[in-house]
């Protein structure tokens, strides 16, 4: 069966619900940088607009320009990968019943503080009554979405879905994940060089897939295949990647870029770097983190910037390590590593 990610919608720190990124992406020299939002006055009725988190607007909105743009009426499933959930609404609840005494609380904020509330949110807005989940599995979460709906076709029980990956990044949270070191900075700064450095960004993105083309739509790019292993062996983790793409009757020869999460932080870095010299010594190498900033589902982010460009057949040079644009793009295979233990193979392939 093949499977195409037929349009796509994404809200993050390059400008939202457009592809004016690919052209000239936004640059930043902070460390925290929030998600450049619409006007979703033009999405969402007001009186629920007031209602909702900045998460759940974004994820909304969206999954309606995904809709809009695949010329699909309604989703067979609705899949969402977060790391965090609606953690501003979690921070928001737990800080009020700090200053109010765990009394007078208000219920909206704790119902949206759910991990499932994005997905639901979702089904609610397009009257979507049909498959719906959501994987919360920190740095893997996008991922495992992927995952599922990728095998919801392959068993025939969908013909298409929505599959997105959702985060955001509070202040607080900003802040405890720095003295972590889950970001590298130099100072109070970032040097945004190919990958070398990335930065906390959000994401919300999200993928109208189908099983067949349709006469509408964006049609971005078909989806060959995924693979996650945990804690794989070199030798199980190149016998994945073998079988994966003599699936798809194809060698390592025949990809043209291997897109990556590095991020400037050398003990993830050296991780891909292994892997990449190991598997891939003589491939083109992407990355993509220095243009949409780190968060746990930035993967979706990555697979968006991949669909991008091999709808437009090139990779621009600012996304590739080597110096120079690549023109005639038709295969970017995206390997995503998850604190050394979760692994995952995307194969995306032009149409």
């Amino acid at each position: 069966m093949n499977i195409y990610i037929q349009s796509a919608g994404q809200i993050s720190i390059q400008p939202p619900l457009s592809e004016a990124w690919f052209d000239r992406p936004s640059e930043y020299d902070r460390v925290y940088v929030r998600a450049q939002e619409p006007d979703y006055r033009q999405y969402i009725a007001s009186g629920k607009l007031r209602r909702m988190g900045k998460i759940l607007r974004r994820a909304v909105v969206c999954a309606q320009t995904a809709v809009q743009r695949s010329g699909i009426a309604m989703p067979d499933a609705i899949i969402s990968g977060t790391g965090l959930g609606c953690i501003e609404n979690t921070e928001t609840f737990l800080s009020a019943m700090i200053d109010e005494g765990e009394e007078f609380l208000q219920p909206t904020s704790f119902m949206q503080s759910t991990h499932n509330t994005i997905s639901s949110r979702i089904a609610i807005e397009l009257q979507c009554h049909g498959y719906n989940t959501t994987y919360a599995h920190k740095g893997i979460s996008f991922d495992s979405a992927l995952l599922d709906a990728f095998l919801q076709f392959r068993m025939e029980k969908i013909r298409s879905a929505l599959v997105g990956g959702y985060d955001e990044m509070t202040p607080r949270y900003q802040l405890m994940l720095g003295r972590l070191d889950y970001w590298r900075k130099d100072g109070e700064e970032v040097k945004l060089r190919r990958g070398e450095e990335a930065f906390a960004g959000e994401t919300s993105v999200c993928f109208m897939l189908s099983g067949r083309k349709t006469p509408q739509g964006d049609r971005l790019c078909r989806l060959a295949g995924v693979e996650i292993l945990y804690c794989p062996s070199d030798k199980q983790l190149q016998e994945t990647l073998e079988k994966l793409l003599q699936e798809n009757d194809c060698s390592l020869s025949d990809v043209d870029a291997v897109m990556t999460g590095m991020n400037g932080n050398p003990s993830v870095d050296d991780a891909y770097r292994q892997t990449l010299n190991r598997l891939f010594p003589s491939c083109a190498t992407a990355v993509y983190k220095h243009v949409f900033g780190e968060s746990y589902t930035a993967s979706g982010l990555g697979v968006y910037a991949a669909a991008v460009c091999l709808q437009k057949g090139e990779i621009p040079a600012y996304l590739l390590r080597q110096p120079s644009r690549m023109k005639n793009v038709r295969r970017i295979l995206l390997y995503h590593q998850y604190e050394n233990k979760n692994h995952s193979l995307i194969l995306l392939t032009s149409c």
